[in-house]
This record gives C-alpha cells, structure tokens and sequence, in this order.
C-alpha cells in the first residue's frame, strides 16, 4: 500500500474521478451568452454523481478548453477557482486540478482552492500536437515552493496524450528520472482522451520504481479495471463514467455504479494475492 495515496484518498489503490468542465472564458467554444453559471451547475451535478457513486477523490479539469494550450490565460484559472470555490461546499472527497497543460497555473489554483494534488507534465520533452511541450520542472518547482504549495502532490504524466517523447529513453529511464526529481506519483495515459492505457507499460514503470505509486490515467473502463489494478496503484477515469462513454457528456449516475462495484471487487481481489 503507497503511504502516499493512503495519506491523500483514505484507501488502497483509489479511483480518481474526472469533473469536466465546459469552456471557459477565453476559450472557442464557451458560450459568451450563458456565462459561468451553466458551467457552475453542471459541475455540481457530476460532483454530486460522483460522490454517490464512492469515488474515492475527484479531478478538476479544463477538458473542453479545446485547443489545448502549453499555457493558459489568466482567465482560465480565475474561472477554474472560481467554479470549485462554488461547489467547495458540497466537495466530501480530496481533489485536484488540472489545468492542460499548465503547470504553473494549475498550481495557483490548487493553493487557491485547498486541492491536495495536481496533474500535470513536469518532466521530459515532448512533439505534441500543440508543439513542442518543455515543461521547465526547475521553475515550477520553485513556484511551488514560493506559493506555499508544497503539500500539493505533483501527478506526473510521462506519457503524454497528444504527444510523443523525443529522445530513446525507455518508460523505466523516465519513471526513474521523474522520480528522481521529486514528482510524487506518476500517470501512464493510452495517446488520446478515453483510449486504454497500456498495462505492460503500466508494469514496466512500477518495477522501474516500486515505492512510488503509478496509476493509469486513460481508458479505464468497468471490463478493464480489474487488469489496470492488478498492475498499478490506482486509476483517474472519466470519460467511462459519462452517458453513452462520451468525454462531454453528463456523469451517468449507474455507469459510474458499476464501474465502482468492479473496483470494489478488482482491490478485494489484489489484496488477497
């Protein structure tokens, strides 16, 4: 059991939940007539759907910011503090935020907003479909520090959707070198949104570094949650969770039931062996 996710989730092997929010302002596809409150209402609603559902922890994020940017405006973070200070109250689970691809906004918000932890790439250099992604991991580590940050865990993906590693470092080299440097835990995506993560490379990063935890980030669903638990230490799922399996839509209320009644069995079942 990784004392860490134990200290941020309360359980072993946890199941991170995504809250999607809609376009924010700045972005092309929010809807400048609606305003903020449409966006506040639907997240409260999947807060609310998720928790019932036992997720243990929820994940804030900017999914529909569409196109991605390497950094956000100030008005993208403004409005991502803004939505969770309105559903602060009713949040009963740890949470985190993630502004794609920023990490030093995504930082702001999380000391903002009380955020235990945020997901990011600190580590690496990558060829993206947003260009050359570099994340300068010594400033943003600094910035952290300087903010007051420094008990908000750092979830690092080193593999990035959208995005390819330049250079022939194999996936262990990069666990143990991310590790290394500090991150807290580490995230294995599959090459899009909602695609599977690859469980060998979900096994070769944790036996690249067995005391930290690695947890799939893409592309879990119920048929498969019990593989990706027998090899990492947790799993963020979202776009599983929603009506029809589709990223923009509403949290369903009995998808997500049954994902975590197989999530239930899948950590009965690892904790026997």
């Amino acid at each position: 059991m990784s004392s860490l996710l134990l200290d941020l989730f309360g359980v072993d092997k946890p199941i991170v939940a995504m809250v999607h929010l809609a376009a924010l302002p700045g972005r092309p596809g929010h809807d400048r007539e609606a305003g903020m409150r449409p966006i506040v209402d639907a997240v409260a609603r999947d807060v609310e759907t998720l928790q019932a559902a036992g997720v243990d922890g929820l994940l804030f994020c900017n999914e529909a910011d569409l196109p991605y940017q390497l950094r956000v405006g100030a008005e993208a973070a403004a409005a991502m503090a803004a939505v969770i200070g309105e559903v602060r109250s009713t949040i009963r689970r740890p949470f985190g935020v993630d502004l794609v691809w920023d990490p030093v906004a995504s930082l702001a918000v999380a000391r903002a907003t009380g955020a235990c932890f945020v997901r990011e790439v600190f580590t690496g250099v990558y060829e993206s479909d947003l260009g050359i992604m570099q994340p300068d991991y010594g400033s943003i580590a600094n910035y952290r520090a300087n903010i007051g940050a420094g008990s908000v865990a750092l979830f690092s993906n080193i593999t990035p959707e959208f995005a390819s590693p330049l250079g022939h470092r194999t996936i262990p080299q990069r666990a143990r070198s991310a590790v290394y440097l500090g991150v807290d835990v580490l995230l294995i995506s599959g090459p899009l949104t909602g695609t599977a993560t690859d469980v060998d490379q979900l096994r070769a990063a944790k036996a690249a570094v067995p005391q930290t935890p690695v947890l799939a980030n893409t592309g879990v669903t119920t048929d498969t949650v019990g593989s990706i638990l027998a090899a990492a230490d947790g799993a963020i799922v979202g776009t599983h969770l929603k009506r029809d399996g589709v990223t923009w839509n509403e949290v369903d209320r009995s998808r997500a039931a049954r994902f975590m009644e197989a999530a239930g069995s899948a950590r009965e079942a690892a904790q026997v062996h």
